[in-house]
């Protein structure tokens, strides 16, 4: 039976996927973190609801690499949900030692840096390591391919996201690492078949029907979308943007925000990511959604051709958890469990994964 270690597995992210993955698959889950009493009652607590004995706990601290290696014995996948970034080079190498794939929901330039940096080791030891699973990043790049795949010809596809999950969430130390986005933040899309320049942005009014209707939006890069002009040379305009939250966070937090993080880049992050969490948590209003849609034009047939694609949940953290069960169905039957690293949206089948993300109650509206 496979083995899976979800590191921050009774987090916020790591409880849903618990869930969808003993669901879906046969998998035999270890719930594991810094606190061994919240792994072990969550390992009880699923255990009971799904009346299979299949899930264990352990402490296992990213910190840590001896703590990894003793963790990590026997296991075939290491997902990390947890905020463990600053210790990305522990985490992956103890991975690797361990002879373990790998898959992480984390945005940070960092980390990246430090996967690239083990991407040839990786891939001599024959191991996959899946980075930048989820939400965003994770689904930007994967509606970029299903668009491909419905097109004849792709020429532009413009994704948007809207983000607002209401005024019940706990300050965590994920917050911190979206701070940490802040300090690296690009905004470049790609135009006229080249990327605009680093440090420039884009504001464009996008239409996301129903309720939430047509939002201001800022554009937003991702590291997942600048290879796709190169797999699709046909395009011609990518980019992703994402909606505002309120106007006095807009344009008065934020700013704040961002000057405090360049004054004091490691002292602000804690300060600063309350004040913006605070912004989020109690100017926000309804409706309280998280969704992701992509617009692309092309040719089919012949002919001039739309697609739309739209994902939504109520919970940001279900819809984080949601893709990353799917693609690890994928990993789970070989298709996707291809040596080397790679990014999520690059790796899957992306016809596959939104309608397994339908069939696990991720609302998917497709038309054109």
């Amino acid at each position: 039976m496979t083995k899976i270690l979800i590191l921050g597995g009774y987090g916020l992210t790591g409880r849903p996927l618990a869930r969808h993955l003993l669901r879906q698959s046969d998998v035999e889950l270890v719930i594991a973190g810094r606190s061994l009493e919240k792994a072990s009652t969550f390992a009880a607590q699923l255990n009971g609801e799904f009346a299979s004995g299949r899930v264990s706990a352990l402490r296992a601290d990213a910190a840590s690499a001896e703590s990894l290696r003793a963790a990590l014995q026997g296991v075939d996948m290491l997902v990390v949900t947890a905020p463990t970034t600053r210790y990305a080079q522990t985490v992956a190498r103890a991975a690797l030692d361990a002879g373990a794939d790998y898959l992480d929901v984390q945005l940070d330039a960092n980390k990246l840096k430090v996967l690239q940096s083990l991407a040839p080791e990786i891939e001599r030891a024959g191991r996959c390591f899946i980075t930048e699973a989820g939400f965003h990043p994770g689904l930007p790049s994967a509606m970029v391919r299903w668009a491909a795949a419905r097109l004849d010809r792709l020429e532009s596809a413009v994704s948007a996201g809207y983000l607002n999950m209401g005024q019940a969430l706990p300050y965590t130390e994920a917050v911190d690492e979206l701070m940490q986005i802040f300090q690296d933040y690009q905004a470049q899309v790609y135009k006229n078949g080249a990327w605009t320049k680093v440090g420039s942005y884009e504001m464009r009014k996008v239409n996301f029907g129903g309720e939430i209707g047509q939002r201001g939006c800022y554009s937003m890069f991702f590291e997942e979308l600048r290879d796709l002009p190169r797999q699709i040379p046909s395009l011609r305009e990518l980019g992703f943007y994402m909606a505002g939250s309120n106007w006095l966070t807009d344009w008065v937090i934020t700013p704040i925000v961002m000057l405090g993080l360049k004054l004091a880049p490691k002292r602000g992050i804690r300060p600063m990511g309350r004040l913006m969490w605070w912004g989020m948590q109690n100017l926000s209003r309804p409706p309280y959604a998280v969704l992701l849609q992509l617009v692309a034009g092309g040719e089919k047939d012949g002919q001039p051709a739309r697609v739309k694609l739209a994902v939504s949940h109520p919970d940001g953290y279900e819809l984080t958890a949601v893709p990353v069960a799917a693609c690890l169905l994928q990993w789970l039957d070989g298709s996707a469990r291809k040596p080397g690293l790679w990014m999520m949206g690059h790796l899957v089948d992306p016809l596959r994964l939104f309608d397994d993300m339908q069939s696990m109650g991720v609302k998917v509206e497709e038309t054109g």
